[in-house]
C-alpha cells in the first residue's frame, strides 16, 4: 500500500544533522517531496543526497537561521518557487547551550536557546501557515523535549525554551481549530545525537557523560515517530507524545549499568 505521504510537500528546519537529518532519511523513504533548511550547507548537502537515495520524490535545500526573521522569510519565498502547498512543517531546529547555573549563566547563550527554540519556532510557523492553511490534514510538528515537562539544575534557560514551545503548540492548536490543520509536540528524553556535544560546545568527554552506561533514544528512533505523527489519518491530531529510553525513569532517575 502506498504511503500516505507519497508525494507530499514536507519542510524540516534544523535538517543538517540529528533529529532534523533523520527525518529527512525517513521522510524521503516514505516518498515525500523534502523542503530542507539549515545553516551548514555542507552537510545539509549531504543529508539531501542521503534523503534522495532513501526515496524521495524531490529534495531541495537552502540555507536557514531560525534566529533571524530575515533568514526565515527568504527561506520561505524560496519555498513558494517550489510549491503553492506545505502539507507538513517539522519544527526542529534548537539545541542547549552550557549546563550553568542562574548565578553564571551567559547571555549569549540564553539569547540563542531563545531565538532558535522559542522565536524560530513562532517565525518559521508564521511564515510557512500560508502555505498550509488551505490543506486541511496537514501537519506542523514541533520538537520538544522531556525538559518542558521538568526541571533539573543547570537546566534554566534550555527548560523555560522548551516549555514555551510547548505552549506555542498548545497555542496554535486552539488558534488553529476548525483549519483541519493538525499541531503536535514530539517531547523526547536522553538522546544521542549532536545535543550534547553542542551544549557542552566541542567538549567530547562532558559532551558523553549524559549516556555513560544508559541505551538512549537514537535520532532514528525521533524520525519514525515523525514519519507516524504526520501519516495519521486526516482526523486524527497526536497532540503530543513524551518519548523516553527505557533507562530513563525520570530526569534525575535513569539506569546506568557498569562500564569496564
Amino acid at each position: 500500500m502506498a504511503s500516505r505521504l507519497a508525494g507530499k510537500w514536507v519542510l524540516i528546519t534544523g535538517a543538517s544533522s540529528g533529529f532534523g537529518a533523520a527525518a529527512a532519511r525517513h521522510f524521503g523513504a516514505e516518498g515525500a517531496k523534502l523542503l530542507i533548511g539549515a545553516r551548514r550547507m555542507d552537510r545539509l548537502e549531504a543529508v539531501a543526497i542521503e534523503a534522495g537515495q532513501a526515496g524521495a520524490q524531490a529534495v531541495l535545500f537552502h540555507p536557514l537561521d531560525v534566529s533571524k526573521t530575515a533568514s526565515v522569510n527568504t527561506f520561505v519565498d524560496w519555498v513558494r518557487t517550489k510549491t503553492t502547498r506545505l502539507d507538513v512543517l517539522i519544527n526542529n531546529a534548537g539545541g542547549a547551550l552550557g549546563l550553568d547555573f542562574v548565578a553564571d549563566g551567559k547571555d549569549e547563550d540564553w539569547e540563542t536557546m531563545m531565538q532558535t527554540n522559542v522565536l524560530g519556532v513562532l517565525r518559521m510557523t508564521r511564515a510557512a501557515l500560508p502555505l498550509m492553511l488551505d490543506n486541511p490534514g496537514g501537519s506542523i510538528i514541533n520538537i520538544g523535549s522531556f525538559a518542558a515537562r521538568t526541571v533539573y539544575e543547570g537546566g534554566a534557560a534550555y527548560c523555560a525554551a522548551k516549555a514555551g514551545e510547548l505552549q506555542i503548540t498548545r497555542t496554535l492548536r486552539l488558534e488553529l481549530n476548525g483549519t483541519g490543520l493538525r499541531v503536535s509536540s514530539i517531547d523526547p528524553g536522553l538522546a544521542e545525537t549532536e545535543f550534547s556535544v553542542v551544549r557542552f560546545k566541542g567538549d567530547l568527554t562532558k559532551a558523553s557523560k549524559p549516556y555513560e552506561g544508559t541505551q538512549p533514544l537514537t535520532a532514528e528512533d525521533i524520525a519514525e515517530t515523525l514519519v507516524w505523527v504526520a501519516s495519521r489519518p486526516p482526523h486524527v491530531n497526536i497532540d503530543e507524545m513524551l518519548i523516553k529510553p527505557t533507562d530513563q525513569a525520570a530526569i534525575h532517575k535513569v539506569h546506568r549499568r557498569k562500564t569496564t
